[in-house]
């Protein structure tokens, strides 16, 4: 790995942490990004040149907070901040302010600011971009891409959340029992985006950001901490578990995407399955389905089978359907739909996905099932030009490689 790359991922790491002790310094949204935004620069320079620090974490809050202090004295707002008894409390070293960076001490720092992102005074769809944006620093079209939206809408969507958060002066405190309860489902929401973005790129050279997936899974595990009898964190937590136990087996030595029913299954991570599969039993004894418990159900099936043709493809249809009542989505119908072509053929799959075409014109998967059902059915001349089409909306190499395979097959 190069000086930048590695640079850029030990950022892109860091910046949850970051911003979230930053604003336990500064109240101010705006304050903590730009003063992150200039201790980035300052690694940059400095760490290509001197190596990395012994945490990267700790350099980076140590020299954005004295920016941000230089900053704020320099703009005569001090009446603005908080003590200098609380803005020193981190120490005036790298070295001590290090040291202070254990688990103990900074354990919530980043469940905390999600919360805050998820204030209700925001819509829930600002609430989720902004979390995004903010705490995991995902790009303007990353998020554009999870929610299947225009990047100007998105764009849109995030300022005028920064905006109604410093309007509202929302406080950032760590909220209360009842008002991290009422803001549970959006932070879950954002978990489960941010898995997404990491299972499955939505740009760049890499179609898989094994990071990403771990930080995901490392927030599930936190919330579950806080609500330990809620089945639905339960069943999110199980669900990324389930799904990222078959990272490795994924993608080939070439980069190239792996189908489940191709993956060698040896490789799956059998530790994370077996905590996944505790997690799935253990929600479903509440009798209190939701969907991410069906969704964890799913990959639990695809879990057990030993080989792809042991896997039980009527029980995940069913549990599809399951899925479809709970949370109506034409990509939930499109999923099922696969399961449909395995239990009664790719002319019924057919049928139940051609009314998807005008809501997923722009999805990619979309067009990658519909070519493989017509693929099926010998139906090549439509096949090829959905696949013409998928690769046209593919996101990663990897995405548009395994599209240009199918049509090496058709031609074949």
């Amino acid at each position: 790995m190069t000086d930048i790359a590695w640079i850029d991922a030990a950022l892109t790491a860091a910046r949850p942490q970051v911003l979230a002790a930053l604003l336990r310094y500064f109240r101010d949204l705006e304050t903590a990004e730009e003063a992150f935004q200039e201790a980035s620069l300052r690694a940059l320079n400095h760490w290509s040149t001197n190596g990395p620090p012994r945490d990267p974490a700790a350099w980076l809050i140590f020299v954005a907070r004295n920016y941000a202090l230089d900053e704020v004295r320099r703009n005569k707002r001090l009446d603005q901040l908080p003590d200098e008894a609380v803005l020193s409390d981190v120490g005036d070293t790298q070295d001590e302010l290090a040291e202070r960076l254990d688990n103990a001490h900074y354990r919530d720092d980043i469940l905390r600011l999600l919360f805050i992102c998820c204030h209700p005074s925001l819509p829930a769809t600002q609430q989720i971009a902004l979390a995004l944006r903010v705490v995991s620093g995902l790009t303007v079209p990353e998020i554009a891409r999870a929610f299947l939206v225009s990047e100007s809408a998105m764009e849109q969507r995030i300022t005028r959340a920064k905006r109604r958060v410093a309007a509202a002066r929302v406080p950032f405190e760590t909220p209360g029992p009842v008002e991290r309860r009422r803001r549970l489902e959006t932070v879950a929401a954002m978990i489960y985006l941010l898995f997404n973005e990491g299972y499955s790129a939505s740009g760049g050279d890499v179609h898989v950001r094994i990071p990403l997936c771990e930080e995901a899974i490392r927030l599930a595990r936190l919330l579950l901490r806080l609500f330990p009898s809620e089945p639905e964190i339960m069943g999110l937590t199980a669900l990324l578990l389930l799904q990222h136990a078959r990272a490795k087996a994924r993608i080939d030595a070439s980069g190239a995407i792996v189908l489940l029913e191709d993956q060698d299954r040896r490789l799956w991570n059998q530790e994370l399955i077996s905590e996944g599969l505790v997690l799935v039993e253990k929600a479903l004894r509440h009798r209190r389905p939701g969907p991410y418990q069906v969704q964890a159900a799913i990959a639990a099936v695809h879990s057990r089978a030993q080989t792809p043709q042991e896997t039980d493809w009527a029980e995940i249809e069913r549990l599809y359907a399951a899925l479809e009542r709970l949370q109506p989505s034409p990509v939930v119908t499109l999923n099922r739909a696969v399961a449909v072509s395995k239990v009664h053929g790719p002319t019924r799959a057919l049928e139940l996905i051609e009314p998807l075409q005008a809501p997923l014109a722009n999805y990619f998967h979309f067009y990658g099932v519909r070519g493989a059902l017509l693929m099926q059915l010998g139906r090549k001349d439509e096949a090829r030009a959905d696949f013409d089409r998928a690769i046209s909306l593919a996101r990663t190499a990897a995405e548009a490689a395994h599209i240009r395979m199918n049509l090496d097959r058709l031609s074949a």
